[in-house]
């Protein structure tokens, strides 16, 4: 997944979710911030931010902020944090063959009763529904999910449960939207539900994955499988 073009700023403030103040070349822009989350230990004053420049002239905002520069013990880590991003990166690396054959029918946004998932995957006999969920929060090298309470969430876990009653295969995708992680956890402490679920999901049936991201400043791609500790 590349962007098109991509700008560098400070970042100086986040009025709502939706909006930040940014400095750019010494001037303040209002740009558009693609990830409603909390992101309250990414978006620090004077943090170094990277912006993907729109092509549209309508918009009320030039700009997209799509990464965050963090400070780590271990140095500066490069964030993506474009809470749309994850689910281009799946349909790019499921092309590839990576989880699937290279012949796999794949379908995005796919309602199945009265769900709707992220992917559906026919591979030969094996037919699968596919969540995929952002991850932007870590904490020494331990990725978590999620970064605030998510009862979506807990509902998509429960559906992909049913989804392998029935006879589906189920996955739950987990995209670290960074590198330099060792482990991904659910975050217990901030939705303990999701983390239940998730664990209930796995006796189930529904296979759980998670995989770092390569970020730069203009790219981001899946890859390499990261531990869980359920």
């Amino acid at each position: 997944m590349k962007y098109k073009e991509v700008v560098k700023g400070v970042f100086k403030e986040r009025p709502n979710r939706f909006i930040a103040k940014v400095e750019i070349d010494g001037c303040e822009e209002t740009v558009h911030v693609k990830n409603t989350g909390r992101c309250k230990e990414l978006l620090l004053e004077n943090s170094v931010v990277y912006l993907s420049v729109s092509d549209n002239p309508l918009r009320k905002t030039k700009y997209d902020l799509i990464a965050v520069e963090k400070q780590t013990e271990n140095g500066t880590v490069l964030i993506n944090m474009d809470s749309q991003v994850p689910n281009d990166m799946v349909a790019e690396w499921l092309k590839k063959g990576e989880l699937f054959s290279k012949n796999a029918i794949i379908k995005r946004e796919v309602t199945f009763g009265k769900s709707r998932f992220d992917f559906y995957v026919e591979d030969s006999n094996n037919k699968a529904f596919i969540e995929v969920k952002g991850v932007t929060l870590e904490n020494n090298g331990v990725a978590l999910f999620p970064d605030a309470p998510t009862e979506r969430g807990v509902k998509h876990i429960k559906e992909l449960c049913s989804c392998v009653e029935k006879g589906y295969s189920a996955y739950i995708i987990f995209v670290i939207q960074m590198s330099g992680i060792n482990l991904f956890k659910p975050n217990d402490a901030t939705h303990k539900a999701f983390g239940d679920a998730l664990r209930q999901a796995e006796k189930a049936g529904v296979s759980i994955l998670a995989y770092d991201s390569v970020v730069t400043n203009e790219s981001v791609c899946i890859n390499k499988p990261i531990m869980i500790e359920l």
